[in-house]
C-alpha cells in the first residue's frame, strides 16, 4: 500500500472512529437519562369505587381486512370494566368478513359498535382516516379517547390501569410499549429485535415523561395503545393534522408536546401484547416504512442524526470489528507499525460498541413474551436494517395495502 493510500485510509478510519465515539456518547447519555422508567401497573382499586371513572373512555379501533387477527383484540376489549363506555370499530372498507365478525361480537356487548368509514379519501393515511372518522362520530361525553390497533391483545384491567396512571401523573396522553409476541419464525426472530433496537438507540428506553415544547423531537409514542385526553385532541382538530404522516402516533405526540402538554410512554408489561407481523418479509416491507419516524415536524438534521446513530453505533461495529481484526492478523506487526496505533484503537472502540449492542439485547429481552433462539443473533441484521431505514427516510411515496401514501406537510396542529 502506498503512503498516500495509507494516509487516506488512516484519515478515513480516524474520522469514522471519531464519529462513532461522539454518537456513542450521545446514545449512552440517552440511555442513562431514560433508565429506570416504571412499567404500567394494574389499577390499585376497582373503578367501581370512583364515579368519575364510569364510562369515561371511548375506544377507537380502525380496521381494514383484519378478520384473521381481530378476534383476540375484541375479546380483550370486552373484558374491560365500566370505565369503557364505547368501543367504536371504524371500518375502511373490509371485504374479508371483518364487518361480520364485529357485528357478531356487538351482540355480546352493547358498548361495541361498527362504523362504516369507507371509502378512504384520497391523500389520507388509511389508519388516520379510520381514527378521524371515529373521532367525528364520538359523542362529546367521553373525556378520554383510547386508540388501539387490531393486532393488540388487551388484558383485563388495561384501560383502568391507563386511566389511573394518566390521572396520577397529570398526563394529557399516555401510550404503551406493548409486549411483543413473536410467532415461532426464526427469520422474524432475527430481524424484529434489530428493528426494535433502532428505536432504543435513537430515543432511549420506555418510561419517560415528556413535558414542554422542547420535548417535541425526543418523544416516543405507540399508536397501538394510545390514551389521549379529549380536550387536548380537540385542541388540534382531532386526527386530521396527521393525515399525511407515516408515523401518525409519533406525530400526534410531537404536536401535543409542542403545545406544552404533558405525556408519557411506558412499558405495558403483561397488560397488553401484540403480534405485529407473522413473517420477516412483512416486517421488512411494512415496519421499515414508518420506523424512520420522519414527518413534517422533524427537521432533516434530526432524522439524519438519528440514522447516523443507528448506522455508526448500532450497525457498523460488528462488520468493522471483523474487518479490522482480519486486517491486523493478515498484515501482522509490519502493518501495525506502519499504521501506528489507530487501527488498534478503532478495534477496541468497536469491540466496546459491540458489547454495548449485546447489553441492549439483554435489556430488551423483557420487551418480548418469548424469543426464538435467533433473537440473540439479531445484530447480524443491523447493517441491512440501517441501510433500509435510510432508504425509507428519503422516500416520500409509499404504498400501503394497495394505496399510495405520500409523506408531506399537513396544516394545523394541537393548540
Amino acid at each position: 500500500m502506498s503512503r498516500r493510500l495509507l494516509w487516506m485510509a488512516r484519515l478515513a478510519l480516524g474520522a469514522l472512529s471519531g464519529g462513532q465515539l461522539v454518537l456513542a456518547l450521545r446514545v449512552i447519555c440517552r440511555w442513562l437519562r431514560t433508565a429506570g422508567g416504571q412499567r404500567l401497573e394494574p389499577a390499585s382499586s376497582s373503578p367501581h369505587s370512583r364515579t368519575d371513572e364510569q364510562a369515561s373512555v371511548a375506544v377507537l379501533l380502525p380496521v381494514l381486512n383484519e378478520r384473521q387477527r381481530l378476534a383476540p383484540c375484541l375479546e380483550g376489549l370486552l373484558t374491560q370494566g365500566p370505565e369503557v363506555g364505547l368501543i367504536l370499530v371504524s371500518d375502511g372498507g373490509s371485504d374479508d368478513g371483518t364487518r361480520e365478525l364485529v357485528c357478531a361480537y356487538a351482540q355480546r356487548d352493547r358498548r361495541l359498535r361498527l362504523l362504516d368509514a369507507a371509502p378512504i379519501p384520497d391523500g389520507w393515511n388509511g389508519k388516520v382516516w379510520g381514527l378521524e372518522a371515529g373521532w367525528r362520530a364520538l359523542p362529546p361525553t367521553f373525556p378520554w379517547v383510547l386508540t388501539i390497533d387490531a393486532d393488540v391483545r388487551p388484558a383485563p384491567g388495561l384501560v383502568a390501569a391507563l386511566l389511573a396512571r394518566a390521572r396520577r401523573d397529570r398526563l394529557a396522553a399516555l401510550s404503551l410499549a406493548v409486549e411483543q409476541d413473536l410467532p415461532p419464525a426464526p427469520l422474524l426472530g432475527l430481524l424484529h429485535p434489530s428493528l426494535l433496537t433502532s428505536l432504543v438507540y435513537r430515543y432511549g428506553m420506555p418510561g419517560s415523561v415528556y413535558e414542554g415544547p422542547g420535548a417535541g423531537l425526543h418523544v416516543q409514542a405507540n399508536g397501538q395503545c394510545f390514551l389521549v385526553e379529549r380536550e387536548a385532541l380537540a385542541g388540534g382538530g382531532g386526527f386530521a393534522p396527521l393525515r399525511h404522516s407515516l408515523c401518525e402516533d409519533v406525530t400526534l405526540a410531537r404536536l401535543l408536546a409542542r403545545a406544552g402538554r404533558r405525556l408519557a410512554f411506558v412499558e405495558g408489561g403483561p397488560l397488553a401484547s401484540v403480534e405485529m407481523y407473522r413473517t420477516a418479509g412483512e416486517a421488512w416491507q411494512n415496519w421499515t416504512r414508518s420506523l424512520p419516524l420522519h414527518d413534517h415536524l422533524s427537521p432533516a438534521w434530526h432524522t439524519l442524526l438519528g440514522w447516523l446513530e443507528v448506522l455508526l453505533v448500532q450497525a457498523l461495529p460488528l462488520p468493522l470489528l471483523s474487518l479490522l481484526a482480519g486486517a491486523l492478523l493478515a498484515r501482522g506487526k509490519r502493518w501495525r507499525r506502519a499504521a501506528l496505533p489507530l487501527p488498534v484503537a478503532a478495534l477496541g472502540l468497536n469491540a466496546g460498541l459491540l458489547l454495548l449492542r449485546l447489553g441492549a439485547l439483554v435489556g430488551m429481552r423483557r420487551a418480548y413474551r418469548r424469543t426464538p433462539w435467533t433473537y440473540w443473533l439479531s445484530p447480524l441484521c443491523d447493517l441491512a436494517v440501517a441501510l433500509q431505514l435510510g432508504r425509507q427516510a428519503l422516500r416520500r411515496r409509499h404504498r400501503w395495502r394497495g394505496r399510495l401514501v405520500i409523506r408531506g406537510n399537513a396544516p394545523g396542529g394541537i393548540a
